[in-house]
C-alpha cells in the first residue's frame, strides 16, 4: 500500500469517526430535550405560559385586529411592497414586517 492510499485510508476512517460522533452527539442531545420537556414542572410551565398568552390574545383582539386584517389583506392582494417592510416601532431590536404606512410608529400606543 502506498503512502497515499494509507493516508487516504485515515481520512476515510477519521470523517467516519467524526460522523459517528456528531450522530451519537445529536442523539444524546435529543434524549436531554425529551427529558427536560416531559419534565411536569415544564410541561406545567408550558401550560401556564400559553393560557397567559391566550388571556392576552383575547383582551388584545379587538383593539389589534384591526392590524391583522391589514397584513391579511396585503398577503390576499400580493403586496410584496407592503410586506417586504420591515418596521423598527414597537416591534424590538429586529423589527418585523408591518403593513402600515412609514412614520405609523411614532404615532401608535399599541405594539402592531
Amino acid at each position: 500500500m502506498s503512502t497515499g492510499e494509507r493516508e487516504a485510508g485515515e481520512q476515510r476512517v477519521q470523517e467516519a469517526v467524526r460522523r459517528h460522533a456528531r450522530t451519537r452527539a445529536f442523539a444524546e442531545a435529543e434524549n436531554v430535550f425529551s427529558a427536560v420537556l416531559s419534565d411536569p414542572g415544564v410541561r406545567e410551565a408550558r401550560e401556564r405560559v400559553e393560557a397567559a398568552e391566550t388571556e392576552l390574545g383575547m383582551e388584545l383582539e379587538g383593539c389589534l385586529q384591526p392590524f391583522q386584517d391589514r397584513y391579511d389583506h396585503a398577503v390576499a392582494q400580493g403586496d410584496a411592497d407592503g410586506l417586504a417592510g420591515l418596521c423598527a416601532g414597537k416591534h424590538g431590536r429586529w423589527g418585523r414586517i408591518c403593513v402600515l404606512p412609514e412614520g405609523h410608529e411614532t404615532s401608535m400606543e399599541e405594539p402592531h
